[in-house]
Order: C-alpha cells, then structure tokens, then sequence
C-alpha cells in the first residue's frame, strides 16, 4: 500500500482535515497539493430559527431528513428556543423520511424511527423508497446541510407537495482565485486525481467552469485525464449530475478508505 500513489499527485478539494488527507497520500508515495473548493461551513442560526418555527406553527405531513449533524443542529437551536419538547412532539407526529445511517443514529437516539429509508444512502435511494407515497397536495419539510437538493425538490413538487426547505448549515465559496487554479491544473492535466470530500466543492468548481464557459473541458477532463474521487455517494451525486461517470469511491464513507480505494485503482491499471 506504501506504494500504491507513488508517482500521482492529489488535489484535495476539502478545506477541513487537510494535513490529515495529505499525510495519508503521502504515505502512499503520492504528492497531495492543497486546494480548497469551498471556504468555510457555518450554522446559520437566522434561517435555522425560522425554519424551526414555521415547521412547529404548520406540523408537515412528511419530514424528510438528509443529514444527522443537521438533525442535532435543530434540536440544539429548539433546545435555545426553548422549544425542543414541542419540535419532538411535532417531528413525532409526522412520518420521517431519512438518508443516510448518521441521520437514522441521529433519530434512533431520540426514540424515533423513520418509516421511508434509502436503500443506498444517496438521494436516488431515498427517491426510490418514496415513489409509492400519494405527495398531492401534502405538506413536506425538507431539512438539508447547506447544499441544495433540486432533484429531490423538484420531484416533491412534482408530486404535488407543497415544500418547505430547511438549511442549517451554509456553505461559502473558497478564496477567489482558488477554483480557477484548481480548474487550470485540471484541464491541462497537472493533477492525476481530485478527492471531493462534500457536493459543495465540486458543485463550485462546476459554477466556476460555467462560468466561463467551460464546463464541457472540465467533464471531459474528467472523463479522460484526471481522476475524480469522491468520499461517498452525495459527493458522487453531485458529479455525475454534470455528467462524470469515472468516479473512484470507497464502499465505506470514510476519507482513509477514499485513498485507500484510490491506490488499488491506480495500482490495478500500472
């Protein structure tokens, strides 16, 4: 394993856990270069508050939640409202839909389980256990994580829901001049891979080359020169929406296993 990335250079896309994601390259034999496609996470405690009134004054017929650290930053902002036992008393009287093993921990925790599950993790799934529930004119709460989630909504209003989108959490965009080096070293092949920790990084990356009008060069960069690796099945959602199919992804959502998965790509086509 030591020598599995020997000779291949990393972009790591992920601002967070930087130095541990290049020292585990690094330890592969490959060179990781830091280059962060999103700024900063932040709780947006504004939007939060009033998502949480309006989900208590008008109870939905359907909560659908996609992410457990979301989840625990509602019942953190209820808790300072002053409203936690009455938010639990509204999430428990309405059918749950989640995504993801965290969000079901997160549930499980309070005594709560969801009658819609994935059955993959990804939002594809989550669709999938949805597609028999009869959505005409139903009130959804939609509770995301600071990216936005449009085949998801738009399938619930196409349903004939009526949906009310909460965001704890915002992402920014990284430091300007960042994507477009990032974007430059890609299209002229300077990196071998681009590990994506979350959607967002690469959905701003995809903006920028929209941008300026080369979203095409950047898929095809993809498709042909530059590995895409991505930490779990949102992340790799997020790529293939602008149609990238070549993507590397561990079985397990962890950022170890991402390289590790990586490696034995590499290794298997020397």
């Amino acid at each position: 394993m030591a020598e599995q990335l020997q000779g291949i250079t990393v972009a790591l896309a992920g601002p967070r856990k930087a130095e541990e994601m290049a020292k585990l390259v690094q330890n592969m034999g490959g060179t990781a270069l830091h280059r962060p496609a999103q700024g900063t996470v932040f709780l947006d405690n504004q939007a939060l508050r009033e998502g949480i009134a309006a989900w208590i004054a008008h109870p939905p017929d359907l909560a659908i939640l996609t992410t457990g650290m979301g989840l625990e930053a509602l019942f953190e902002m209820a808790a300072e409202m002053e409203l936690e036992a009455r938010f639990l008393e509204v999430l428990s009287a309405s059918p749950i839909a989640a995504r993801g093993y965290k969000t079901v921990n997160a549930l499980k925790k309070r005594g709560l389980r969801p009658e819609v599950r994935d059955d993959d993790g990804s939002t594809a799934g989550l669709l999938r256990g949805l597609e028999d529930w009869d959505l005409r004119g139903k009130s959804v709460v939609l509770q995301l994580h600071g990216d936005p989630a449009p085949e998801l909504a738009a399938w619930l209003k196409e349903a004939g829901a009526s949906v009310l989108q909460v965001e704890p959490y915002r992402h920014t965009p990284p430091e300007p001049g960042a994507l477009a080096r990032l974007y430059e070293e890609i299209a002229e092949g300077r990196v071998d891979a681009v590990a994506f920790t979350s959607a967002p990084q690469f959905r701003f990356l995809a903006q920028y080359a929209r941008e300026q009008g080369k979203l095409k060069e950047l898929v095809e960069a993809f498709e042909h020169k530059v590995l895409a690796v991505s930490v779990g099945r949102i992340t790799s959602e997020s790529l293939k929406e602008e149609g990238i199919t070549r993507i590397v992804m561990p079985e397990h959502e962890r950022m170890g296993s991402m390289f590790v998965e990586l490696g034995k790509y590499i290794a298997s086509r020397r």
